[in-house]
């Protein structure tokens, strides 16, 4: 099948498929607040801007996003603008969320934002940092599967066509020299698109043998009795890659940059505090994720998660366009033009004020 018609296949798939929220209206379900993160007394609007709608998942690997969101660091840096949060459960769902001006600003997988970018010629969005790096493993039934070449044959679950985790397991089995129809997910070894919430139980009842999946999902599965048979990081050079990015609407950027530029300030602040306190940064996650879902993660799942996922303002830009590369070759994209996909002036000048590094684009910033 020629490249362009997979990729039309594809984008009619993932557009086709429901918006996966935990609201039953609009694009992503809001978070509870529990009272940490207060607007100072005396504090002013930025812009004059009533608030901001930042979106992000309930996944470890969106930590800065929660641990920013519960320990107050956006509402700090944003003043009396509220930093007003949406919960989302997939990619597609929250680009489109994002287009329709539901959201201004996100935290999202590479994959999505390279389909969102691709998809509107350019024009609805721009990565202005980074997140995290890691936090995707392999996970088996050892029963089943004992070695890498014994998942040949086998039923493997990602999270969903199309995303960061399914054009990464494609690409590795095709490294394997295995040939597996990107659509239908069948060949010498079937893949198995199932939303993260559902594949513990996919894997508890035998309907899957493993899944190639994010934190803190990979960990769940451990729990179950699967074992960790690849971790993602292994394949990539410094055992880094994006799974992570921060996106903004074109629009608010271009008209609110003070706001933009406030909100990377937290997001600054708030890795820094993540790597200077490990631990207390983990239960605020757990907190936040408690908040958002109804539910924290028990110790089994949380800590070999979190320690497994690396929080990073740089993009590591080169890898995103590596993993443009995957998606190619895997028949999920049309070789893509991310010329413009960064923006990364606004980070830039937050890590100098802080007397940080600053960040590369790797060719790829908007002129």
């Amino acid at each position: 099948m020629p490249a362009s018609s997979a990729l039309r296949r594809s984008l009619a798939v993932i557009a086709a498929l429901p918006l996966l929220t935990l609201a039953a209206c609009g694009y992503g379900s809001q978070a509870k607040d529990d009272g940490e993160a207060k607007v100072a007394a005396g504090a002013k609007k930025i812009d004059g801007l009533d608030s901001v709608k930042i979106g992000y998942f309930g996944n470890l690997t969106h930590g800065t996003a929660l641990v920013g969101m519960q320990k107050g660091f956006f509402q700090k840096a944003l003043g009396a603008t509220e930093a007003d949060p949406a919960i989302f459960n997939a990619g597609p769902s929250e680009i489109e969320a994002l287009n329709s001006g539901s959201i201004d600003i996100g935290w999202i997988g590479p994959s999505p934002a390279i389909n969102g970018y691709t998809k509107s010629a350019g024009k609805n969005l721009r990565i202005i940092g980074g997140s995290a790096s890691g936090g995707v493993k392999l996970v088996v039934n050892p029963d089943k599967i004992k070695s890498l070449k014994d998942v040949k044959g086998k039923r493997i679950a990602t999270p969903q066509l199309g995303n960061t985790q399914d054009v990464a397991f494609l690409n590795w089995a095709a490294e394997q020299g295995w040939k597996v129809d990107p659509q239908s997910g069948k060949g010498d070894v079937t893949v198995v698109r199932s939303d993260n919430k559902v594949t513990p139980d996919a894997y508890k009842s035998g309907s899957v043998d493993g899944a190639w999946v994010p934190e803190p999902t990979a960990s769940k599965l451990v729990a179950e009795g699967g074992k960790v048979l690849l971790d993602e990081g292994s394949l990539w050079p410094d055992k880094k890659f994006v799974i992570t990015n921060i996106i903004v609407r074109q629009e608010f950027l271009k008209e609110h940059p003070k706001v933009v530029e406030a909100v990377l300030k937290g997001s600054v602040e708030t890795n820094k505090w993540i790597n200077a306190n490990p631990d207390q940064a983990k239960a605020a996650a757990n907190k936040q994720l408690e908040a958002d879902s109804g539910k924290a993660l028990p110790a089994d799942v949380l800590d070999p998660a979190w320690k497994s996922i690396q929080f990073t303002d740089d993009p590591l830009a080169s890898t995103l366009n590596t993993e443009a590369e995957h998606a190619v070759k895997a028949g999920l994209l049309e070789k893509p033009d991310l010329n413009g996909i960064y923006d990364l002036a606004p980070l830039n000048k937050v890590l100098k004020a802080e007397g940080a590094p600053t960040v590369d684009d790797a060719g790829l910033g908007a002129k």
